[in-house]
């Protein structure tokens, strides 16, 4: 078995997105919901899971999904939806995407469950630009590591920055051939006009 055929893919898309003026899973591109532009873009052949949050279920594109789950309260940040996201799944690797960062693609996915698979010891793996610059998403996460997490929810912290105070935390650095524009993300009306502007030209 491939390390991505042993790899739940999921998106979370429970953000209330108050900068965009709109949850950010409401969003479309060229037409379409952009979960549905997502798992087009991705081509994900292990299972997929969409993480929401409460009120903001279901939202359009959801349908694609082989499940969705929503987290039992709302506002927890990040790391409830990841720690939500993992308890729901059933394969050995989590790879975790958001909704807002639409050029994440297949590479950067199939490299993450290959880190995973590559250092057995490591309870999740973040990206790493530049050597120093840390993106918490996508984050790649071992199964196993679901009580670290859930004991680190406990302790107040609910940015997966904090993650890096786990034991066996590991940073992997991206690959030079990746361009910047992988790191896009859909804060503001802005950004989502700029994006949608660069795919027409």
């Amino acid at each position: 078995m491939t390390a991505t055929h042993a790899a739940t893919l999921a998106i979370l898309a429970g953000g209330e997105g108050s900068r965009m003026g709109r949850p950010k899973g409401e969003l479309r591109v060229d037409g379409q919901p952009i979960l549905a532009y997502l798992l087009d873009r991705f081509q994900w052949n292990g299972p997929t899971l969409l993480v929401t949050a409460p009120g903001r279920e279901r939202p359009p594109g959801a349908e694609g999904f082989d499940r969705e789950v929503s987290d039992p309260v709302a506002g927890e940040g990040p790391l409830r939806g990841v720690i939500t996201a993992l308890e729901a799944t059933q394969t050995d690797f989590l790879l975790v995407a958001s909704c807002d960062m639409p050029m994440i693609g297949s590479p950067q996915l199939t490299w993450l469950a290959e880190n995973l698979s590559a250092h057995p010891d490591s309870p999740f793996i973040m990206p790493a630009r530049h050597g120093y610059r840390l993106e918490t998403l996508p984050v790649g996460v071992r199964r196993t590591s679901l009580p670290q997490l859930l004991g680190h929810l406990t302790t107040g912290q609910r940015s997966l920055h904090s993650l890096f105070q786990i034991e066996g935390a590991r940073a992997a650095a991206i690959p030079d051939c990746w361009d910047e524009s992988v790191w896009t993300n859909l804060n503001a009306p802005q950004d989502l006009e700029d994006f949608l502007r660069g795919l027409s030209s």
